[in-house]
Formats: C-alpha cells, structure tokens, sequence
C-alpha cells in the first residue's frame, strides 16, 4: 500500500514538473517577458524571505493584470469589456494545477533574485 502512496505522490510531482517546464517553454515570449520583469521587480523588493508567499500572490495578481493590458492594448482598446469578461471566465476555469505551477514558477524567480539581491546588498 505505500508504494502505491508513493508511487502517486511522485506522478503528482512529476506532473507538476511537466506543467511547470510547459510555461517556462511556451514559447509565448510576451507572457515569459511579463512573468520575468514582474517576478524580477517583486523579487528585488522583497524585504524578506518571510513574505515569499505574499509576494508570489502579489506576482500572479499583477501578472494577470499586465496580461490583460497588453490583450487591450493588442486590440487598439476596442471591446474592453467583453476581453475583461472573456479573462474573467478564463480565470474561473483555471485548475488549481495550473494555478499551482503558476505560483511555483513565479516563487522560484522571486526567490532566487531575493537571494541574489541580498548577498550583493551587504
């Protein structure tokens, strides 16, 4: 019985890994430029490692946000409204799985340009 616990715990991660690796290699170079300056400036201001998880929220709210203009700004402002919408029910559909591989992403940036801001800060 516990390899079987183990076995599934594994092909969850593993799979987790897949979804993870699938954003990073999108190949959708606008969304990858707005994760990697939202996760780099949240990173930078980070006060401390504690707030990782405050600011991986902060992250994935200002990247749907920033994707969001950039889809307006894409149609010259035309039909907003209906875009806002469209998002809207795109977010509620959105799986916890994704959502999950989201935050891991973003946390793993944020994280490492804490780091590195802090050990060329002192």
């Amino acid at each position: 019985m516990m390899g079987s616990l183990e076995g599934d715990f594994m092909s969850a991660l593993l799979d987790l890994w897949h979804s993870i690796m699938g954003i990073v290699t999108s190949g959708d170079w606008t969304s990858l430029a707005i994760m990697a300056a939202i996760a780099i400036a949240v990173g930078y201001m980070m006060e401390n490692f504690g707030s990782i998880v405050t600011s991986t929220f902060v992250a994935l709210v200002a990247f749907g946000l920033a994707s969001y203009v950039v889809a307006v700004a894409k149609v010259g402002g035309k039909n907003a409204g209906t875009l806002a919408q469209t998002d809207w029910h795109n977010l509620l559909g959105l799986t916890v799985h994704s959502l999950l591989a989201y935050a891991i992403a973003f946390a793993v940036v944020i994280g490492v340009v804490h780091v590195v801001r802090s050990l060329v800060m002192r």
